[in-house]
């Protein structure tokens, strides 16, 4: 996945917004060239790949935690990555996320968890504790407290590099700016309770089915009905569409299946009928009377 998508909708959402998206003094270069402030951002796919559940990370409550420890609690995270200060960009994806989540009958805590991580080795719990209120404000789901967590670096004599470590694993690359801003592409991921990467979401704006379809293919069948996961089974992710589209293969396979049960049901009958017909063909000569004799 390139981020020549991202970049395009990066770009006409700060025109839109009358907010630059560029260091002061600099501009983009035009044409197809990418602009020198997103060189090198991209999201990389690493689909199956297991993220860092060692790696220690800071609470939105002052408490180190692991995101190995928050997927003890056997559910699926919705994986976020930017940083709070973020002038535009987060600030939309989050948003967008948590708009769509109020239209999911999946609830965070209860049936997945939302985490946000912040790349910024130098944002504090505090502020992550903060964002994630005015979240929860929003939210307004019961529970959603214990399952939405916004995580930070912690402060170590080597410096805070967790965040990177777990960004590289992902896939998501981004770079510092002599604003001190940073570029970053815009992502969801999808991860599983045993730490695979299983589906990532682009942009800024998310279909409420799309949402639920990616966290019931997280979930691999603990979360969700019978019937999403049937819905699921029938669809495959279409990055260009950005959603879930029917799967051809599928459609056949079902095809082949419906084909296979008629003719089965067709030939029992016929072979029933068979049967039937030859036990009464004894009975009826049998029970026929015999041809009168004539003198």
């Amino acid at each position: 996945m390139t981020i020549v998508a991202s970049i395009l909708f990066l770009s006409s959402t700060f025109a839109q917004a009358s907010i630059p998206p560029f260091a002061p003094g600099e501009a983009p270069v035009s044409g197809d060239t990418v602009a020198k402030e997103m060189q090198g951002v991209d999201i990389i796919e690493h689909l199956g790949a297991t993220i860092p559940l060692n790696a220690v990370l800071m609470g939105d409550d002052g408490v180190e935690t692991t995101l190995g420890q928050l997927l003890q609690s056997g559910k699926p995270i919705m994986l976020h990555m930017g940083y709070y200060k973020c002038p535009m960009l987060c600030t939309l994806v989050l948003n967008e996320a948590f708009r769509s989540l109020a239209k999911v009958d999946l609830s965070a805590g209860k049936d997945f968890q939302l985490v946000s991580i912040s790349v910024n080795p130098k944002e504090s719990n505090e502020l992550a504790h903060a964002k994630k209120l005015g979240y929860l404000s929003e939210y307004e789901r019961d529970g959603s407290a214990g399952g939405v967590h916004f995580l930070t670096a912690v402060q170590t004599d080597a410096g805070a590099t967790v965040p990177a470590a777990i960004a590289d694993a992902v896939g998501f690359q981004y770079k510092l700016l002599p604003s001190g801003e940073y570029s970053h592409p815009a992502m969801l991921a999808m991860i599983s309770a045993d730490g695979r990467i299983v589906r990532y979401l682009y942009g800024v704006k998310f279909e409420p089915s799309t949402m639920r379809m990616a966290l019931v293919e997280a979930g691999e069948g603990t979360i969700g009905t019978p019937l999403d996961r049937f819905i699921l089974w029938c669809h495959q992710y279409d990055p260009s569409s950005e959603g879930y589209v029917l799967f051809a293969f599928r459609v056949m396979q079902i095809g082949g299946v419906i084909t296979v049960v008629v003719l089965a049901a067709g030939l029992t009958y016929l072979f029933r009928r068979n049967a039937q017909a030859a036990r009464l063909t004894p009975l009826a000569s049998v029970s026929a009377p015999a041809p009168a004799q004539t003198a």
